[in-house]
């Protein structure tokens, strides 16, 4: 990404290279005119990115009487059995649907309910077995975060518009590009001369130049979350025997508990699809051993199932057990375990060697999207990607603020894409469109309003700097 709105060259230059002519201010335009709806929405992900990123230094900060606990000298942490049962006391109207093991030896147990108002976390002192509290998961701070992030809290509509947004980021960050390299000789000659704003702008266009690429990653790793282009691809792939998700076919459980920060918003089950039929537990043989939720985490531990684990607790007398191994750094140790909740046997094991090669795919991008795939090194990388996409969309505006026309004007530069003498360029523009359809769609508005609005109107042309007679 270069500079939202470039300076424009002096008079002289201007006459020489053709008023609205050529590559450079066609593509300076299309930057300029996509900023204004891609800077609000990448300054609210950046955001929000940076508290989901920060999430478990935060949320144990703001919320330590739930959250944090003590061992007292002595007493060793209760059966989870014994939490659970306790959980269930407190919300004797819920629904218990999952429970997350303690993080570290000073943090509380996670179970996961159902009440008639939606979900809650609640949080257990597992040396005490008292109940400490509950919170909506969603009204926490990553967890507003985590809505915004996904969906502006606009449910489809906000996926709507994040996703137009995620399509013209990589219009941006192409025309950015492009800008950046063909103006680096005017952008050294105004900061040689001293030009007012010169040093902001290269370094608005050298901090894009390096967050370009970082950009183009986090919006193609983020697609398949989308709601139209995610989901039309994902009915694309399974008609063709693969998927982008895990759908573990041996989960009569149903948990809505994230399974490494007990976050119920933060992402989904990574399960990949597969075939095989569906394990049950026999209700038959409640003669033998009954399993509790301490007999599950067992059989992880035996079965080499990393901590802490989550489980999905049974929906009915024939649902099974549910462990869910951690593996937040780590997409590849992803394994599930689906226990039987009478004889403790192990019905199914599903995890990331079962997925289908496009779900490895995507589960690895996810987690470097996350900053969780590379340990310390993906964090604090995705920490500055996330400060530096800040500090675009403050300086991107300032600049165009610098220079502003005065007038009535809204001071965009003008150009037009030559499409019929750079057939490259149009092969390009139609290849996006169909690869991106929203941005297709939203391109072809964009063309309408100019050919058959803007360019009638003349104060309206002249706002948006329109040539009246040529095409943009």
């Amino acid at each position: 990404m270069n500079a939202v709105l470039e300076e424009a060259p002096p008079a002289a230059e201007q006459r020489n290279r053709g008023r609205g002519a050529g590559l450079f201010r066609a593509f300076w335009r299309w930057h300029f005119y996509a900023s204004f709806l891609v800077i609000p929405i990448l300054f609210v992900l950046a955001t929000t990115g940076l508290i989901y990123l920060f999430r478990f230094q935060l949320e144990p900060m703001l919320h330590a009487d739930l959250m944090k606990v003590q061992q007292p000298a002595g007493l060793v942490a209760q059966p989870y059995e014994t939490q659970l049962e306790e959980v269930r006391q407190a919300f004797p109207d819920a629904t218990v649907v999952s429970m997350t093991e303690p993080s570290a030896p000073n943090r509380s147990t996670v179970f996961s309910v159902d009440t008639r108002t939606g979900n809650r976390d609640v949080f257990v002192d597992p040396y005490e077995g008292k109940v400490l509290g509950s919170l909506n998961p969603d009204r926490t701070l990553s967890g507003v975060a985590i809505l915004l992030h996904g969906e502006l809290m606009a449910g489809r509509l906000g996926d709507a518009v994040i996703e137009i947004a995620a399509c013209w980021a990589i219009v941006m960050a192409l025309t950015g590009y492009y800008l950046f390299v063909r103006g680096r000789v005017a952008r050294a000659r105004r900061r040689a001369a001293g030009a007012a704003g010169a040093v902001l702008r290269s370094r608005h266009g050298r901090t894009g130049a390096v967050l370009g690429l970082g950009l183009l990653f986090l919006v193609v790793s983020g697609l398949p979350w989308t709601g139209f282009w995610g989901a039309k691809t994902q009915e694309l792939a399974t008609s063709h025997g693969t998927s982008f998700w895990g759908e573990d076919p041996g989960a009569l459980s149903n948990p809505t508990s994230t399974l490494d920060e007990s976050l119920p918003h933060s992402h989904t089950v990574p399960w990949a699809l597969g075939k095989t039929e569906v394990p049950r537990s026999d209700p038959a043989n409640r003669t033998e051993s009954v399993a509790t939720v301490d007999t599950a985490i067992e059989v992880g531990r035996r079965n080499g199932l990393r901590s802490p684990m989550t489980v999905a607790l049974p929906s009915d007398s024939k649902g099974v057990f549910s462990a869910i191994g951690y593996a937040f750094n780590n997409p590849a140790q992803e394994r599930t375990l689906h226990v039987d909740q009478y004889g403790g046997r192990v019905v199914s094991t599903y995890g990331y060697r079962d997925y289908p090669e496009l779900a490895k795919v995507v589960s690895q991008g996810i987690a470097l999207h996350e900053g969780r795939r590379l340990g310390l090194f993906n964090f604090w990388l995705t920490t500055a990607f996330c400060l530096g996409v800040v500090f675009m969309c403050v300086t991107g505006p300032l600049m165009w603020w610098r220079r502003r026309p005065k007038g009535k004007a809204l001071g965009a530069p003008r150009g037009r894409l030559p499409l019929r003498t750079t057939p490259g360029l149009a092969v390009l523009v139609v290849a996006l469109a169909l690869f991106l359809p929203l941005f297709g769609a939203t391109l072809l508005a964009v063309l309408l309003l100019d050919q058959l609005v803007l360019r009638r109107i003349p104060s309206l042309a002249a706002w948006f700097n329109v040539a009246r007679r040529h095409a943009a």
